[in-house]
């Protein structure tokens, strides 16, 4: 027998023994959660596009929405949900048990899937009352007065990349009529691209905004600050080019933030 050939088989061997359990355990994926299972399994679901799929690499839902603490028996007020991405997977978490509203501009891209999906039957069109008006003096901004969102004692109100599109009274106001909705307690995720602390306005950032700003602006209708997570940090954004630009956008550096209705 050539046992010059078995010795690097049984040196690996004798490493592989010499592992201790746990240093293996580190680089297991962590059980899933009851929640973080439901939204696992409404992200796989065929009511999403493959289109859809492709961008929960990059947008981690599963990980964002267990840092809002998203629970199966809220209820929860998405704003501006456009054509129902995330829509798509809060609504059969919540079918059960919850409460899934849509509010600001909902009716276009989530009244078809009430009527032609079956999973998504109980969400709810919230009869909010904003008049988003196109600012006169930010391009491509709007501006929006004192509204409700027309939902009361929510626990939950999410918003994804939206603050972004309000002037400054327009976001004030919006945060406003948040806090209105909420009950006492609830909570306030917010998720935007991210803009250099400080940085004025260029041609290059204008639909990002300053993280500071958004906490100064959040706090200033009531809330209370509560935590931010790092799962949308993207280190590879240099915060310089405009989110749409071929080279940056899908892997925008953004800020996720969590607050409180005391």
């Amino acid at each position: 027998m050539n046992t010059t050939r078995l010795r690097p088989a049984v040196l690996v061997l004798a490493l592989a023994a010499a592992i201790p359990l746990s240093a293996v355990a580190q680089f297991q994926r962590a059980p899933l959660t009851p929640i973080g299972q439901k939204i696992e399994t409404a992200m796989q679901s065929d009511i999403r596009t493959p289109e859809e799929k492709a961008r929960d690499a990059e947008r981690r839902p599963r990980e964002t929405l267990e840092f809002f603490r998203l629970r199966d028996d809220m209820r929860v007020i998405e704003l501006m949900p456009s054509g129902g991405w995330y829509t798509k997977i809060l609504g059969p978490v919540l079918a059960d048990k919850g409460e899934l509203y849509v509010a600001i501009g909902a009716e276009r891209g989530i009244a078809p899937l009430i009527k032609n999906v079956p999973s998504m039957s109980k969400v709810k069109i919230a009869k909010s009352t904003e008049k988003l008006i196109p600012s006169k003096t930010q391009v491509g901004l709007f501006d929006v007065g004192p509204f409700s969102l027309g939902v009361s004692n929510a626990d939950l109100v999410l918003t994804f990349r939206n603050l972004h599109n309000f002037t400054p009274e327009g976001r004030a106001n919006l945060d406003n009529a948040v806090f209105n909705a909420l009950k006492s307690g609830g909570l306030y995720g917010v998720v935007d691209h991210m803009r250099r602390h400080n940085e004025p306005d260029n041609p290059e950032n204008g639909r990002r905004v300053d993280p500071v700003q958004a906490i100064k602006e959040i706090q200033a209708a009531g809330f209370v600050f509560v935590d931010y997570s790092n799962v949308n940090y993207r280190p590879d954004d240099e915060l310089r080019y405009e989110v749409g630009r071929k080279s940056v956008t899908g892997n925008t550096d953004r800020f996720t933030m969590l607050f409180r209705k005391p």
